[in-house]
């Protein structure tokens, strides 16, 4: 099957329903290959292991998920699966659109930031912060709200500082969807037996890449209102490098000149602030009216 993400064109061998069926149109744009294949249990021949489940090389990335498969990351242009015996697809699917995707992204020139981002008018709104902060259900507050989510946990920036579009779904876990009034009945769990769903993000037109204006990390504090407080002079660079999306992946693949690069050149483009909301609450409407009276204060 052929799909469209991330500005690119997905011939996969694994069914990708999360993604968007590729069109006459998209035949332009590079391609990659995803495809199941055989892979050396015992690392990469002309590698290095930099941890027990990883090994790199000078245009590789070798990564074992135990019970789940074995993934091999090559030159930005494939990714091939080796299954664990019985592993289910949805499974495959969750692993292999965050760490694989995310190291052929690095691997094509991107900085990948771990976080969500969010479309306001013609530029966006980059939410970043450590897993469990709070994130995607921020971006599912958004969208309630009309606005356009078009990338989640991973968000690829190119050279232009442009958020490239991902894959046209939240991950939500049920409680907030819950929280939401969302009806979760007709979605899609993740993995089986998780309380966690795919929910669709519908997009009103052609995707595209937009510029990168706001980046805002998310911090959970004693606090008793949501508190912004904007970034400056040197201390803007260390944010973005490190929310950086498995950020240990990109060290080691000799990326880091790149990668700082790309965090310097963004880091002088937008607004950047801290924002911290309370941690016995996670109340959405005041945070994203402060969020927007902040965007509002920096257009």
């Amino acid at each position: 099957m052929a799909y469209c993400a991330y500005n690119l064109l997905i011939h996969s061998d694994l069914l990708l329903p999360e993604l968007a069926p590729a069109t006459e149109h998209d035949t332009t744009l590079p391609a990659i290959v995803i495809r199941y294949g055989a892979i050396d249990r015992d690392g990469l021949p002309d590698g290095q292991p930099i941890g027990p489940f990883l090994w790199v090389n000078a245009t590789s990335l070798w990564l074992h998920v135990p019970s789940v498969a074995h993934f091999l990351i090559r030159e930005g242009r494939e990714i091939v699966i080796d299954p664990a015996a019985g592993i289910d697809e949805d499974s495959l699917r969750v692993f292999l659109l965050a760490s694989p995707i995310g190291v052929l992204l690095f691997q094509r020139g991107h900085l990948v930031l771990h976080g969500n981002a969010i479309r306001i008018g013609d530029q966006c709104l980059v939410c970043v912060g450590q897993s469990g902060v709070g994130k995607s259900t921020l971006a599912a507050g958004f969208m309630q709200r009309g606005y356009e989510a078009i990338a989640d946990d991973v968000v690829p920036i190119n050279a232009a500082c442009e958020v490239v579009p991902g894959a046209p779904r939240l991950k939500l876990w049920k409680d907030v969807l819950d929280k939401l009034q969302w009806d979760s009945s007709a979605l899609r769990r993740i993995r089986p037996h998780t309380e966690r769903f795919n929910v669709p993000i519908v997009h009103p037109g052609p995707r595209r890449a937009l510029p990168v204006r706001w980046v805002y990390t998310l911090e959970r504090r004693r606090a008793e209102v949501p508190r912004i407080e904007a970034i400056y002079g040197m201390n803007r660079f260390t944010p973005l490098a490190n929310q950086s999306y498995r950020i240990r992946f990109m060290t080691e693949l000799a990326l880091k000149t790149q990668h700082l690069a790309l965090c310097g050149t963004l880091a002088g483009r937008i607004h950047l602030a801290r924002v911290v909301r309370p941690d016995d609450a996670f109340d959405l409407e005041p945070l994203i009216d402060a969020l927007l009276a902040d965007i509002a204060e920096h257009p």
